[in-house]
């Protein structure tokens, strides 16, 4: 039987990765701060980097508006810090992502097209939003790389929900 999907409102069970520049990165369960979760395809993907470059320039408008980030691929510690180094990203970066990690998020999960994109499954983007109490606020996945939400728009309907304590959507 698959793994439900994760629904809005509901708490996200803890998920801890290994965290570029060592220790884990948790995300799930009660936490100070909202956090943004980005799941990336991984090195292979460029659609990933512009998104992420786009999250990397808005990071401290998110962390104005009461946001820890998390970004997290499957790619292992050698992807992960490559891209990294290369894009300058200052936000918490996990890598290892595993495949009941992937279902447990309710993530689409592809083959590499040929051993020069990558060599192990890996997930397609995923983006959610938690509340400090670990209760899902967004869901949103997708099955390719060119559908995500936009992320100055995201940010500006999270101030929104957070001013207006606006309740999770689509739960019915």
């Amino acid at each position: 039987m698959p793994t439900p999907k994760p629904e809005a409102g509901h708490i996200l069970e803890p998920l801890t990765f290994p965290k570029l520049g060592g220790g884990d990165l948790t995300v799930g369960g009660p936490s100070e701060r909202w956090t943004l979760l980005v799941v990336y395809r991984g090195k292979h993907c460029p659609k990933c980097k512009t998104y992420l470059n786009i999250l990397e320039g808005m990071r401290d408008q998110w962390d104005d508006a009461g946001f820890e980030i998390a970004v997290v691929s499957a790619d292992p510690l050698e992807k992960a810090s490559a891209d990294a180094a290369e894009f300058g990203w200052g936000f918490d970066l996990g890598y290892g992502l595993t495949e009941d990690q992937m279902a447990s998020l309710g993530l689409y999960v592809s083959e590499p097209l040929s051993a020069a994109e990558t060599y192990s499954r890996f997930a397609e983007p995923g983006t959610f939003v938690l509340r400090p109490d670990g209760s899902l606020l967004l869901v949103a996945i997708s099955n390719g790389p060119a559908a995500r939400p936009d992320l100055p728009v995201l940010l500006d309907g999270m101030i929104f929900t957070k001013e207006n304590d606006r309740p999770p959507r689509g739960t019915v």
